[in-house]
């Protein structure tokens, strides 16, 4: 009876719990914004410094629950679990080629850690984001994402 009782305390709760808004990376882009070509120069020393440092972010998107593809690039953690990294669109940015826009880059933080499986692979990534921007070592970022779920990108 016990049981009963708390599951229909707990129902209500569970019917409104916020689906994720899946996202792809063009949805981070105003639409009213168009990202310049980006320009490499591959003779130049200079050619893996961030360009476009003032696109925009949408602003509709922030404290939205989202989930969103995307690859990792390292920045806290251990051998098990990451609790600090960035969600890049592409494999290799931020590390073989110059960053993205930093409309096109998302902080994530974990603070349970998510599990390092294979970082190479594409990821789905949930949780909370926020249109606050981040400036780290490697990039500029107009996303952060409090992390709740990584799981294997399906295509």
């Amino acid at each position: 009876m016990k049981k009963w009782i708390i599951a229909l305390v707990l129902m209500p709760v569970l019917a409104f719990a916020e689906e994720p808004l899946e996202l792809f990376w063009e949805d981070l882009i105003p639409e009213d914004y168009q990202l310049p070509e980006q320009l490499v120069d591959h003779e130049a020393n200079n050619n893996m410094v961030q360009q476009n440092l003032d696109a925009p972010v949408v602003e509709a998107l922030n404290g939205s629950v989202v989930r969103i593809p995307g690859f990792v690039v390292p920045l806290e953690g251990d051998e098990e679990k990451l609790t600090e990294f960035l969600l890049v669109p592409f494999f290799g940015a931020c590390i073989h080629v110059p960053p993205p826009p930093p409309n096109q880059i998302v902080h994530v933080k974990f603070p349970e850690g998510a599990p390092v499986e294979n970082l190479w692979d594409a990821v789905w990534l949930t949780g909370t984001l926020s249109t606050e921007g981040w400036k780290g070592e490697i990039a500029t970022v107009g996303y952060r994402l409090l992390g709740t779920k990584v799981e294997p990108y399906d295509g």
